[in-house]
């Protein structure tokens, strides 16, 4: 990265295992295990199967992808065992259907048709001294980049385009974060040390009472105020343990519906306008008897609604409160709004994966996106069986894109370890890809979870409703 990127905070270090790791365990798994808290002597029960060639790249995204999900498993299998009353289960993770949900998004089909991913006016472009990149799906990003550039709102690619190779990169990375859009200089990669996860428990108050239950999240109550990817994959994942995500979102910020239709599964959506007297009230009620929140907004963006973690734990003893944000939680950039396809931009991910041409590439998925989401869901499993086995307390756990990108460039080793006999199963997505029949968005052709503990369940309880229009009660 250069200076017109975010800055290398001080590195923190890794937690220690109490334990010494089993021979034969999988490098990347046993760093997320670690970063999240677990127990060494769990890892032993972790094993891949299918397909090797997946997720292709320069970098190791296949196993991140598949070290995310095991993570996410093992926490789920050991929650299930504390809910159960029996040993944990073995985790066995099928390669294929991590790289099938790693691009979910892709796969969604609703009545046929393919959602458009990224908008016109979103990618790489070439600047006077090198690359940028965009991001502009939402209408109000589009216009505010727009306007940061002095253009009208119903420009073009080609114009967009021609104004651009004109100006140096980072002169409209910073007019554009002036103006609250999204564009991120092409930086070319460096050393990053960010830490994977921050974990910290605050008091000593004990959890809300659970009964015996057969899916690990069940009775868990999850307020979800993420957008996009990354949190909404994490509390996708939560629901379909069981838990009872009510997703709150403000009545005047847009969303795409498509991204709604794939990571809505299992979930319920409201809206509250949090300034708002009587929702501001509706709010607390669920805040009053919830496990978990989960927030993915820009730091400091919900303070002013007394939503800050040390606020929430304060009103709620024995909450689990996540963060996440996209460019860490110190540095410059520690404020700034982002997407993966900006992180990987900024972080040298795209200098990385360039061609030949010299043109930035990307990931074979939005790894950062989908990799955090499953860590995230991974740090509240791990943080509710830690509340329920002697260690109470609340939690407060943050995450960001780039803390994942510092392990995908400089925390993995971009081979499997030497004992791993490598497999050539064929590919075929299909395998991992199911219809759901009906829904309110009507019939979805989607990808299915990837979570492979013994026992997992492998269907979501319900398909995604309409965004917004759930009533905001827990059930």
């Amino acid at each position: 990265m250069t200076d017109r990127s975010l800055s290398t905070p001080t590195p923190s270090p890794a937690p220690v295992p109490a334990d010494p790791l089993p021979s034969g365990v999988d490098g990347p798994t046993a760093d997320a295990w670690t970063a999240l808290g677990g127990p060494a002597a769990l890892l032993d029960r972790v094993s891949f199967h299918g397909p090797d060639a997946v997720l292709p790249s320069r970098l190791p995204v296949r196993r991140l992808a598949r070290a995310t999900v095991a993570a996410c498993s093992l926490a789920a299998a050991e929650l299930a065992a504390q809910r159960s009353g029996g040993p944990v289960p073995e985790v066995l993770v099928d390669q294929g259907a991590v790289a099938t949900a790693f691009v979910s998004e892709r796969h969604l089909r609703i009545d046929g048709r393919a959602p458009v991913s990224f908008a016109p006016l979103s990618g790489f472009w070439q600047t006077a001294d090198g690359w940028l990149r965009t991001h502009a799906n939402y209408p109000h990003h589009r216009d505010r980049l727009l306007t940061a550039l002095g253009l009208p709102t119903d420009t073009g690619p080609e114009r967009l385009a021609a104004v651009l190779r004109e100006q140096p990169a980072a002169t409209v990375q910073e007019r554009a974060y002036a103006a609250g859009a999204l564009a991120v200089a092409v930086a070319p990669a460096r050393e990053l040390v960010l830490p994977l996860v921050e974990l910290r428990t605050v008091d000593a108050a004990a959890p809300r009472p659970l009964a015996p239950a057969e899916l690990p999240a069940a009775g868990i109550r999850v307020l979800d105020l993420t957008r996009v990817i990354a949190g909404p994959v994490a509390t996708r994942t939560l629901a379909l343990l069981g838990a009872d995500v009510l997703r709150v979102d403000p009545p005047r910020l847009p969303e795409a519906e498509d991204a709604h239709a794939d990571t809505g599964f299992g979930k319920r959506s409201t809206r509250l306008d949090l300034a708002g007297p009587t929702d501001r009230a509706t709010f607390e009620d669920l805040l009053a008897t919830a496990d978990v929140v989960v927030t993915a907004y820009r730091p400091g963006a919900l303070d002013a609604y007394g939503l800050a973690p040390d606020e929430l734990l304060v009103r709620r003893p024995g909450l689990v409160a996540v963060e996440l944000n996209a460019w860490g939680w110190t540095g410059p950039w520690s404020g700034r709004r982002g997407f993966d396809s900006l992180v990987q931009a900024g972080c040298g991910i795209a200098a990385v994966e360039a061609g030949a041409d010299g043109r930035p590439g990307v990931l074979p998925a939005q790894a950062l996106d989908h990799g955090t989401g499953y860590l995230i869901a991974a740090g509240v499993l791990r943080a509710l069986t830690e509340q329920r086995t002697g260690r109470p307390g609340s939690r407060h756990l943050r995450y960001s894109l780039a803390g994942t990108a510092s392990w995908l460039l400089q925390g993995i080793a971009p081979t499997a370890d030497p004992h791993v006999l490598p497999n050539d199963e064929p590919y075929d997505p299909a395998r991992w890809i199911t219809d759901t029949g009906t829904s309110d968005y009507g019939r979805l052709r989607h990808a299915r979870a990837p979570l492979g503990y013994a026992g997992a369940p492998t269907e979501w309880s319900r398909p995604p409703g309409r965004w917004g229009t759930d009533a905001p009660v827990w059930l």
